[in-house]
């Protein structure tokens, strides 16, 4: 993953997936197309996870502190 990649927020990655899949369900891309839409799509995935996983993380720490 480009270091680029690392700094776009939840908010950017999840609104640019959403274009994606709007865009692969409209069906008007080429197959090459789709598959580089796909392909980022898969990147865009991956860093929403990630971001997440984060959260999660930040959020058990926090209970077990409070305990």
């Amino acid at each position: 993953m480009a270091a680029s990649e690392k700094k776009l927020s939840y908010e950017q990655a999840r609104e640019e997936l959403a274009e994606i899949v709007e865009s692969l369900e409209d069906g008007s891309a080429t197959l090459e197309e789709s598959l580089k839409l796909w392909e980022r799509g898969e990147e865009l995935a991956k860093i929403c996870q990630e971001w997440l996983d984060g959260a999660k993380k930040k959020i058990e720490a926090a209970k077990k502190g409070a305990e």
